[in-house]
């Protein structure tokens, strides 16, 4: 057992399983994936409510879509402009590689896949993974604010570190399952909404650790 493997259950004990990507179809999840950079899920549900009511949830219709016309339906995320841009640059990819297919976009190794999608302009490693493990099933850590706000209090991390050093971390303490990926990730957005807006320094997650360190203290995991 390790620090990372114990953080899951106690959150997993705490809020239950989280049902995450929220989303009725894959290509859901890529729209949501895109669209939450920067904003808040509030914001996302309503532009996405947006293009279902005017049936463009689809990647065709919106691959055909004007990008001004895309810009002001998913206008409650901000940034809307440029995240049309960014969605329009991954529709053109997407349809033109692929026909709008994400089975045969499922045939890739994750090693190429990830490659392709960190090559489309306004798509970082956040987004790309949130799309690799909530679409394909792909066992790859994602590392957003919450991850590395919280294993900072930990002290299991520093804020300062990359992205690609924070995800070894997850990676090297975690067997590589895909369902626990997504599970982790979204048990950490749901702590870091109920107590880290308003942290007091004093979670049952830093509790935990305080009153389990010696036990620890022989790995590396602490800073």
């Amino acid at each position: 057992m390790n620090p990372i493997e114990d953080i899951f259950k106690l959150l997993f004990d705490r809020y239950g399983p989280q049902y995450w990507w929220p989303a009725d179809t894959p290509f859901e999840v890529i729209v949501g994936a895109i669209l939450t950079q920067a904003t808040n899920w509030r914001n996302v549900e309503k532009a996405i409510k947006n293009l279902k009511r005017e049936y463009l949830l689809d990647p065709f219709k919106l691959y055909s879509l004007d990008e001004e016309k895309l810009s002001i339906l998913i206008k409650p995320v901000g940034f809307y402009k440029i995240k049309a841009k960014r969605l329009k640059n991954f529709l053109k990819y997407f349809m033109e590689k692929y026909k709008g297919d994400l089975i045969s976009m499922n045939k890739k190794s994750t090693k190429e896949l990830r490659e392709e999608l960190l090559k489309i302009n306004g798509l970082g490693k956040e987004t790309v993974d949130s799309i690799l493990l909530y679409v394909f099933n792909r066992p790859l850590f994602v590392i957003d604010n919450y991850t590395k706000k919280i294993f900072t209090c930990l002290e299991i991390g520093k804020l300062s570190l990359s992205y690609d050093e924070w995800q070894e971390i997850f990676h090297k303490s975690l067997f590589p399952i895909y369902q626990l990926f997504q599970e982790y990730h979204a048990l950490i957005v749901e702590h870091g909404k109920r107590e880290c807006k308003n942290c007091s320094n004093n979670c049952f997650l830093k509790n935990f650790l305080l009153n389990n360190r010696g036990f620890y203290k022989s790995t590396n995991y602490f800073i």
